[in-house]
């Protein structure tokens, strides 16, 4: 049985981690390389480091926070942000990320999921897509959740696999930041449209709400920021909550690892 994985997310704008709810409201949270280092302590899966404003302020990811990021962990690095054209995948890799997120990118141009892929592996090319229900649809945006493309989340993600994408990160902007859980009857769709491997991401507010999460077939991982960046929740606990209910997790030795004295 495939390992389920526990995956914080680092939102940084201007060299800072930051967290809003509903992608507004943002609040400035930590220093983005002292918190890659205490959830690699804390023995997170993957870790995913978002340049946000990126995109929308069309402008390269930012390189020298992420070199000191990804030299602080041991662990699978995905980033994101301004991701536009192959050359910019080779940028971030260089810089340490493992995987390459594309969001805004890839929906100006589709070829650039196939571009990737055939140069880098489907292995490295994960999509990541903010979706928001409208009316009785669900719509793909873009520019970190301030532009609705109209395109349908689904008729998208179908694309997106012919295309070779390795993995999609399903973002409920109606549950970001609210805690009230993730946005099951979403993801239960996406998981009927595409074969991929699913990360979870938006609503994540407790340890059940991830218990709840992993009983929905198909889903490989389960994203989450404010609850891990708070330590309302620790994912090392977490992790032993989950092993509680037979569920595959790796649990990792965690002493003497960097990070310890992170604090909000």
């Amino acid at each position: 049985m495939i390992t389920k994985r526990i995956i914080p997310c680092l939102d940084v704008q201007d060299g800072r981690v930051v967290k809003g709810i509903n992608f507004t409201d943002l609040k400035d949270i930590h220093d983005p390389v002292n918190l890659a280092a205490y959830y690699n302590q804390q023995g997170a899966d993957e870790l995913v480091f978002y340049d946000i404003t990126a995109s929308a302020q069309g402008r390269k990811l930012f390189t020298d926070v992420l070199k000191r990021t990804a030299a602080e962990i041991f662990i699978p690095l995905t980033v994101g942000g301004g991701i536009n054209q192959v050359q910019d995948f080779e940028r971030v890799l260089q810089c340490g990320a493992d995987k390459v997120s594309v969001n805004s990118g890839a929906v100006n141009n589709p070829l650039l999921i196939k571009e990737a892929a055939k140069r880098y592996g489907s292995q490295c090319v994960v999509l990541s897509v903010d979706v928001k229900r409208v009316g009785d649809d669900y719509h793909v945006y873009t520019h970190g959740g301030r532009q609705d493309t109209g395109i349908d989340a689904f008729e998208w993600l179908l694309m997106a696999e012919a295309y070779g994408a390795g993995e999609v990160v399903i973002n409920s902007m109606d549950a970001d930041g609210v805690k009230h859980g993730f946005d099951l009857p979403l993801l239960q769709r996406v998981t009927e449209t595409v074969s991929l491997p699913i990360i979870a991401s938006g609503g994540a507010g407790g340890m059940e709400d991830f218990l709840e999460l992993f009983a929905l077939p198909g889903i490989d991982a389960g994203l989450a920021a404010s609850i891990f960046h708070y330590r309302e929740v620790e994912i090392e606990q977490l992790k032993q909550y989950l092993a509680r209910y037979d569920l595959p997790i790796r649990i990792a030795e965690t002493k003497g690892r960097r990070g310890d004295g992170y604090q909000i």
